[in-house]
């Protein structure tokens, strides 16, 4: 008897919610649909409310968000102990990526502008999805990377415009 792989279960609702806020970023345009349900498996969504922390610079870091909707305010704790807005994500950006990377503290504070919605790869998502998709997860942390690589740039062009001559 022919044996025939087993079909991989039905998204839950939830999954099939995270699955249509993936699709609504361009990041993940060249995803084939059922790399989409193998994504959204190792997701989930969150929605924050205006002034709603997201996470707090110094704490422990175990997840990424992928913004899908509202404006989030990064801010950077001072010498002197104020807060400095050093930037503002919207649709499309990334935040936290550092610290499902590299297991260091939250380099800063990110909170809701707007109510928002993201979307969350934990850690322990990341570990879980890279184990068992590697290829898949290859292509995932490329995108990401290429993402940090602007941030890089755009913060180091923005530096060097603030350096005394």
């Amino acid at each position: 008897m022919k044996r025939t792989a087993a079909p991989e279960q039905e998204l839950t609702e939830t999954e099939e919610k995270t699955r249509d806020l993936i699709l609504t970023l361009p990041l993940f345009d060249a995803f084939k649909s059922d790399e989409l349900d193998i994504l959204a498996r190792h997701m989930n969504f969150a929605e924050v409310m205006r002034g709603e922390h997201l996470f707090t610079e110094g704490e422990k870091g175990d997840f990424m968000c992928f913004v899908v909707r509202g404006l989030l305010d990064v801010l950077k704790k001072t010498s002197v102990g104020d807060y400095r807005v050093i930037t503002r994500l919207g649709k499309g950006n990334t935040i936290g990526e550092m610290s499902i990377i590299d297991k260091s503290p939250r380099s800063a504070t990110v909170v809701a502008r707007q109510p928002s919605v993201v979307i969350i790869l934990t850690k322990k998502g990341f570990d879980i999805f890279t184990e068992h998709h590697p290829a898949l997860a290859v292509t995932l942390l490329k995108k990401i990377m290429r993402l940090l690589s602007l941030n890089m740039r755009l913060t180091t062009s923005k530096l060097a415009d603030k350096l005394p001559d």
